[in-house]
């Protein structure tokens, strides 16, 4: 199986964290300055389901009345603005055409702005960091038609965007890669299997101790349900002790194989800024891709056609 990405990856954002002064207050922040010439690597489509509602800029604030963002959809809240005007089925209908556009387009990954009453997963106020009634309305969309789903404000951290690119690297080949047979199933959990243990290691070891009794009957049904399973896994963040200790084990497994030391990378206990454990993390790709040999925490890579 290849393990390179071929084709970018398309990417949905909220239109204000891509630079569009589109927020309530005329408001917007370029948050893919901080990618710097990582973020050609891939496809954006910008959207906000405000503006797709007709609400223009600058507007009103919204709020969820009497329930969060799902209980909007099954008719048990309310959207308002700031005077009370009733703005329900029109944000409704932005968030709609929102999903439509990206679903149309091929998208199925989202950079979400977390605080928003409309775009926010897992908290939908930026006051006094209340987490308010989340998800928001687009946020429950973006939830029901499994998305994978990036906070803007980890794009500021170094660590926790390759974190998240890795694993969003990882997801989209495991989408698009073929499960014809025990074989195809096989190579594709030896591909994966290290970011899999870091991820979740007592969940991971069950897989492989499932795989390897190989008493098991090949369908295609099987083949889904555990890539969906592994989908589901690879969505969930990593921690930075288990990155340091993966990306120590890792270095060992290179030092061993290749007889090369590398100097910058340092002991997981070694005290370092996030800068500098990011630094290590693509030295230790690039330096795994040079000598042939996978750098199993980041087993997917983009190179481009």
């Amino acid at each position: 199986m290849e393990t390179v990405l071929r084709e970018k990856i398309k990417v949905g954002i909220s239109a204000c964290m891509y630079g569009c002064e589109v927020r309530y207050n005329k408001k917007g922040w370029s948050m893919l300055e901080y990618l710097g010439r990582g973020q050609s690597e891939f496809i954006w489509h910008p959207v906000c389901p405000e503006c797709m509602a007709g609400l223009g800029v600058p507007r009103e604030p919204i709020r969820i009345s009497g329930g969060n963002g799902i209980d909007v959809w099954e008719g048990k809240a309310r959207i308002k603005g700031r005077s009370g005007e009733d703005v329900t089925e029109r944000v409704k209908h932005g968030a709609q055409v929102c999903m439509e556009m990206l679903k149309s387009a091929g998208v199925y990954v989202y950079i979400f702005m977390e605080g928003s009453p409309s775009c926010g997963v897992y908290r939908t106020t930026l006051k006094n960091k209340r987490i308010g009634k989340p998800p928001g309305v687009f946020g429950a969309l973006l939830l029901k038609e499994g998305f994978f789903l990036i906070p803007a404000a980890d794009l500021q951290s170094p660590v926790r965007w390759w974190d998240w690119k890795r694993r969003l690297n990882a997801f989209a080949w495991l989408r698009s890669v073929e499960l014809r047979s025990k074989t195809d199933i096989y190579d594709m959990w030896h591909t994966i299997k290290f970011i899999c243990q870091e991820l979740d290691n007592e969940e991971a070891r069950e897989i492989g101790k499932m795989l390897a009794k190989n008493d098991w009957e090949f369908s295609p049904d099987y083949a889904e349900d555990l890539r969906n399973s592994l989908l589901m896994l690879l969505r969930r963040p990593s921690s930075l002790p288990k990155i340091k200790h993966m990306l120590w084990k890792h270095y060992i497994f290179y030092k061993k194989k290749s007889g090369m030391d590398v100097d910058e990378i340092m002991r997981p206990e070694e005290l370092r800024n996030m800068t500098h454990i990011a630094s290590e993390l693509m030295i230790m790709e690039r330096k795994a891709a040079e000598t042939g040999l996978m750098f199993g925490s980041a087993p997917i890579q983009y190179k481009g056609r």
